[in-house]
């Protein structure tokens, strides 16, 4: 019984070990720089922006690691979405009063606009291939 319990523990902490090694590796992982084709967003200019046109909005934030994961992503969309969409992001924690009025409560979220209405929201890491899809026949 003792062995047994000496042998849990160990893999137990061993994969608590690996979480939190892996949990920092994240953390240290630079954020992609914006392709030139995403148009940056806040407050002031968001309702200008989406007024015309289909326009995607990626609600993210620094500190979120799913955010840093679709960043590249996102970049291939503004490419693949020339003439069709236009790309934009919006750091939360700069403009909560725009995040707040559409109601963002997890992200990364990708709000898709048609001439300033929402008419779609897709949350989470998305691949490229289902947000191009998403914006088919808009």
């Amino acid at each position: 019984m003792t062995t047994s319990l000496i042998i849990v523990l160990s893999i137990i902490a061993a994969l608590v070990g690996y979480f939190l090694f892996a949990m920092y590796k994240m953390k240290k992982m630079p954020v992609v720089a914006d392709n030139q084709h995403i148009v940056k967003l806040n407050d002031s200019n968001f309702k200008q922006q989406i007024s015309s046109g289909i326009v995607l909005v990626d609600f993210w934030a620094e500190w979120c690691m799913p955010c840093k994961m679709m960043a590249p992503i996102l970049n291939d969309v503004a490419i693949a979405a020339q003439g069709k969409a236009k790309v934009c992001k919006l750091n939360i924690d700069h403009a909560k009063q725009t995040a707040a009025k559409f109601g963002v409560r997890s992200i990364p979220t990708i709000i898709v606009f048609k001439n300033g209405k929402e008419v779609k929201r897709i949350v989470g890491v998305k691949q490229k291939a289902f947000i191009l899809s998403q914006i088919e026949g808009l």
